[in-house]
């Protein structure tokens, strides 16, 4: 039971992808394809897997984050900071402001007042819980709600339980008529987690004290210096994170499964599909249908609940994030230890200003919450292959023949990296005019 508080970091993980790849985009897809693209959602669940455990893998064998790997990388001077963190800035902001505006659309079912109003309050209260410390506290709470509405939403899923057949039938890898695949990236993205996902998962790690990162090292371990007995003990600690890395993967693959087969059961036959300021109560449809007026408002509880945790857990991870490529990013300009090299100070900088003012005055202008988050959807899709790629270099040069990846793992996070690069790659095409919507069946 002791290692149970060991799960926490894959945990977290998951519930920062439950706000959009699950419970927003998975039931809109259902709306709009049916079950033909299950396969797509198989893939991108199973292939993050891979992606996300040569993260952790890194963070857990030499006791540096993610981005203090990167920035040892050869070539220009952090290079590979840079490609990671600027675009990253846009999906920040989106995904804030797509998330609290999403959480608000369920506050105006019981409150009223306006989408824009309630946005702004949803903002302002997640960042000062975060900026004040206080996100461990509201974490524990927003556990025990994501674990009652995985067993809501699996339970409500086998009350409308398709036919085998046509599930089966989901699982031969086709694309759709008329494919948009505006809708198919971002779902894709941020389904298990997008990008910034799979790095903050180095954070979360990093702050549990997993393995080597016990240690707080500044720099990562010299793998020359570890002994045969200190490369055992790591490789335990890569087994219990592959773990829970594991659960959290089964877990999120039930919780999509079940909006799945709710968005096709009770969504498409009716045409309905989550939309800007009715995300809520469209959703609210997949268990009033099914238990009524309860069941309905149950349902905007978990949309409330779960679009605010997964503010909470985008607020924190970006503001870890940045605050740690900024450090990097300024000493490489020789900037030595001040204000802006605190870790604390940025970490509040960016909540304050990258995750709290610039959301809502994006918000203010676009007000579309399902737009935003599938601009940022479609970027953490096409930033995964470089992520993947970036890692799986990094954790082959640094790290000793014992602690790297097999080939098995190997060959399957290079499989990831391509599958969503195609993805990218034909949703770019769509996007100029080369290709049209049209797929085959």
């Amino acid at each position: 039971m002791d290692q149970l508080k060991w799960l926490g970091p894959s945990f977290i993980w998951m519930l920062s992808a439950a706000g959009s790849g699950e419970l927003l985009f998975t039931p809109r897809i259902a709306a709009f394809y049916g079950y033909s693209l299950l396969w797509a959602l198989l893939a991108a669940v199973i292939l993050k897997w891979f992606i996300n455990r040569e993260v952790g893998r890194f963070t857990v064998c030499t006791g540096a984050t993610i981005l203090e790997g990167f920035k040892q990388l050869p070539g220009p001077k952090n290079w590979a900071v840079w490609l990671i963190l600027v675009p990253q800035f846009a999906v920040a902001i989106s995904t804030v402001a797509g998330m609290a505006g999403a959480a608000a659309t369920a506050l105006i079912l019981v409150t009223g007042g306006t989408v824009q109003l309630w946005t702004v309050i949803i903002i302002l209260v997640t960042a000062a819980i975060v900026f004040l410390g206080q996100y461990d506290v509201v974490e524990k709470f927003s556990s025990f709600v994501g674990i009652a509405r995985t067993l809501a939403v699996v339970t409500a899923a086998l009350f409308v339980f398709p036919h085998v057949r046509d599930l089966a039938a989901g699982l031969l890898p086709q694309i759709p008529q008329d494919v948009q695949y505006q809708e198919i990236l971002p779902w894709l993205g941020f389904m298990l987690a997008g990008a910034a996902g799979m790095m903050w998962y180095s954070y979360w790690v990093d702050a549990r004290g997993y393995g080597a990162t016990a240690l707080k090292q500044e720099q990562p371990l010299e793998m020359k210096q570890l002994d045969s007995e200190q490369q055992q003990r790591l490789q335990g600690w890569v087994q219990l994170m592959t773990f829970s890395n594991t659960l959290a993967v089964v877990g999120a693959l039930l919780a999509a499964l079940a909006f799945l087969i709710l968005g096709g059961e009770l969504l498409r036959p009716q045409g309905l599909v989550p939309q800007e300021n009715q995300v809520a109560e469209t959703l609210g449809n997949l268990l009033g249908d099914i238990w009524g007026p309860f069941g309905f408002w149950f349902m905007i509880a978990i949309v409330f609940i779960t679009f605010c945790s997964t503010t909470l857990s985008v607020q924190d991870g970006f503001g870890r994030m940045f605050a740690d490529g900024t450090q990097i990013l300024l000493q490489g300009f020789g900037v030595g230890r001040g204000r802006w090299t605190n870790e604390k100070f940025l970490r509040k900088f960016y909540i304050a200003v990258l995750l709290a003012i610039l959301p809502i005055a994006v918000y203010l202008l676009c007000g579309q919450p399902v737009g935003l988050l599938q601009t940022a959807g479609a970027i953490e899709a096409a930033h995964i292959p470089i992520v993947a790629g970036l890692t799986l270099f990094l954790n082959r040069r640094m790290l000793s023949r014992k602690l790297r990846p097999s080939g098995f793992t190997f060959w399957g996070t290079v499989l990831a990296g391509a599958f969503f690069a195609v993805f990218a790659v034909i949703y770019l095409l769509q996007l100029v005019g080369v290709l049209g919507s049209s797929g085959g069946s």
